[in-house]
């Protein structure tokens, strides 16, 4: 089956039943993000010798375009969990590689801070405030993160901190959501689509082993640029200003008028 019929599929049979209620109600969609790992779209682009489908931007851009159609908020999902994915295929290990392509995995992105940068969401994305201090082969990462799309509910995020021993640049490291002392607020930051757990989340701190960094230590910031802002910025125009409208007006379109491929 190709991913195109697996998502039409898909949209019809999980996403469109759930999308109004998750956008007038603010629920995670969890019901469609869990159909979306069983028909093998949460591993989209995961490489085929891990089992997934081994496809790209493209492909993701396609998946997100089409499910903002009939919910935002699982949009909102796909695009940081295909970001996410994209710096875990090249640095992550075969472990969550494989659990990823298996649907049972959404990794989502924990990089923006308050304060950071002060030139927009971009620019703070390359100047974390957060703090990395290693002791042996533990690292304790400490610091506030806004805006983490599936905050509490994906299984991990991809966190970013200063660097551990070097002057410039910044780290990155897979962080597993159930890590004691990292909290999520009760209540969803506003500024987020409806329904898609968009909160702060803070590691006061988090406790991660050192082969937890994804890349080398301070090269996060060359992962950012070459990765993670692309990724980024064509799944947002993916989803499209239609997909950002009806988030705000709490609406969904009819199944029928979005289901077709394109």
């Amino acid at each position: 089956m190709s991913y195109r019929t697996a998502l039409t599929e898909v949209l019809t049979r999980a996403v469109a039943p759930c999308a109004e209620l998750t956008g007038a109600e603010g629920r995670f969609p969890r019901g469609a993000v869990t159909a979306l790992g069983a028909t093998g779209l949460l591993g989209l682009t995961v490489a085929t010798e891990f089992g997934g489908a081994g496809l790209g931007l493209p492909e993701a851009a396609d998946v997100v375009a089409r499910t903002a159609r009939v919910c935002p908020a699982t949009a909102a999902v796909l695009q940081a969990h295909y970001t996410a994915v994209a710096v875990i295929e090249s640095y992550g290990s075969p472990w969550v590689r494989g659990e990823i392509a298996a649907g049972r995995h959404l990794s989502s992105l924990a990089l923006a801070e308050d304060g950071a940068g002060g030139y927009g969401e971009e620019a703070q994305l390359l100047t974390p405030q957060c703090t990395a201090a290693r002791s042996g082969g533990v690292v304790a990462l400490r610091g506030r993160k806004r805006q983490v799309v599936a905050a509490g509910e994906a299984d991990s995020y991809v966190w970013s901190s200063r660097p551990l021993g070097v002057p410039d640049g910044l780290s990155l490291w897979g962080v597993p959501a159930h890590a004691p002392d990292l909290f999520v607020p009760a209540r969803p930051d506003a500024s987020g689509t409806s329904g898609s757990a968009t909160s702060t989340v803070l590691a006061d701190p988090v406790l991660v082993p050192v082969e937890a960094m994804l890349g080398e230590d301070g090269g996060g910031l060359d992962i950012v640029l070459r990765t993670v802002l692309p990724w980024m910025l064509e799944l947002r125009a993916a989803a499209g200003a239609e997909g950002t409208h009806l988030a705000a007006a709490g609406m969904v379109r009819r199944p029928a008028d979005s289901l077709a491929p394109s």
